[in-house]
């Protein structure tokens, strides 16, 4: 592959597995300084050191991170900046699905906590390095299966009814509003922010929501998924190409841009959506990213 993105540094959540890691890989290969984030030690190492031997010629390094916890996303971007002076773009890959109800560390519902508050918080702590490093993109893997949803603002942490496939996909509206309303207050900032829709990846995806449908739906869709490989085409044609230099506050499909549902434009919902996250997360009312637009 040409090197067009050397001199660019690019941080991927999630990017141990699945579309995360081979969208790493393939952002590397093609010159980017890339710097990898997962859960698990070991495993992010051995990725990171999989990665150099397939793109010798770049800079891949790798940080860990519990993103269900706000303080470990918290170390997280403050060691990001102070090891790296530029970030030119942030992809927020990391997701789940948990097959029962439980709370992190902050006493947030688990997927909301991995899914929503942490791409939130980790983008407003980096927000002025990306600011910094202009142009810059923010990208937030969403899914298809947020048509349909709504926001349940009366229960956030799920008390009542909780369904492991509904939740994912209440977080997946949350992700492409926050992307709505991110893209607003960074107009004339420099830093674009898109969401996607990975199509359906054959992966580990799901893992941990065993004793829900889902585990037989993955086995039951698998002939007809899509590999990790072109899963993974969207989030690397938006983190790399020149086409897309000026797109902001959008949702793509395929490389280019979709409409997403009805839900998901509803201002005044982003903007309800935008407060509670500031306050769960610990934000200051007044962001770094601005008032609500």
């Amino acid at each position: 592959m040409e090197r067009t993105l050397a001199g660019k540094r690019m941080l991927v959540t999630g990017a141990t597995s699945g579309m995360g890691k081979v969208t790493a890989l393939r952002l590397a290969q093609q010159g980017a300084s890339v710097v990898l984030v997962g859960r698990n030690a070991d495993k992010t190492e051995a990725t990171a050191q999989e990665i150099r031997r397939q793109a010798p010629q770049s800079d891949v390094q790798f940080l860990v991170a519990d993103l269900s916890s706000l303080a470990q996303v918290r170390t997280l971007a403050q060691t990001y900046q102070s090891a790296y002076p530029r970030l030119d773009v942030l992809i927020n890959n990391a997701g789940g699905m948990f097959a029962r109800r439980q709370l992190s560390a902050d006493g947030l519902e688990m997927t909301f906590a991995l899914n929503v508050f942490a791409p939130f918080l980790l983008t407003h702590l980096l927000l002025d390095t990306l600011k910094a490093s202009a142009p810059s993109r923010v990208i937030t893997v969403a899914s298809a299966l947020h048509a349909g949803k709504q926001i349940p603002f009366d229960d956030l942490t799920h008390q009542q009814g909780y369904k492991p496939l509904q939740v994912y996909a209440e977080s997946k509206l949350m992700a492409i509003m926050f992307t709505y309303a991110l893209a607003r207050r960074l107009e004339g900032t420099g830093v674009s922010a898109n969401a996607l829709h990975p199509g359906v990846v054959a992966t580990h995806f799901g893992k941990d929501a065993r004793g829900s449908i889902w585990p037989v739906m993955v086995t039951l869709m698998a002939p007809f998924s899509l590999s990790p490989e072109k899963g993974a085409q969207t989030a690397i044609y938006l983190a790399s190409s020149p086409d897309v230099a000026n797109e902001s506050g959008k949702y793509f499909v395929k490389s280019r841009p979709a409409r997403s549902s009805d839900a998901s434009y509803d201002v005044p919902a982003q903007q309800r959506l935008w407060a509670i996250s500031e306050r769960l997360t610990g934000l200051a009312a007044s962001s770094s990213a601005g008032r609500a637009g």
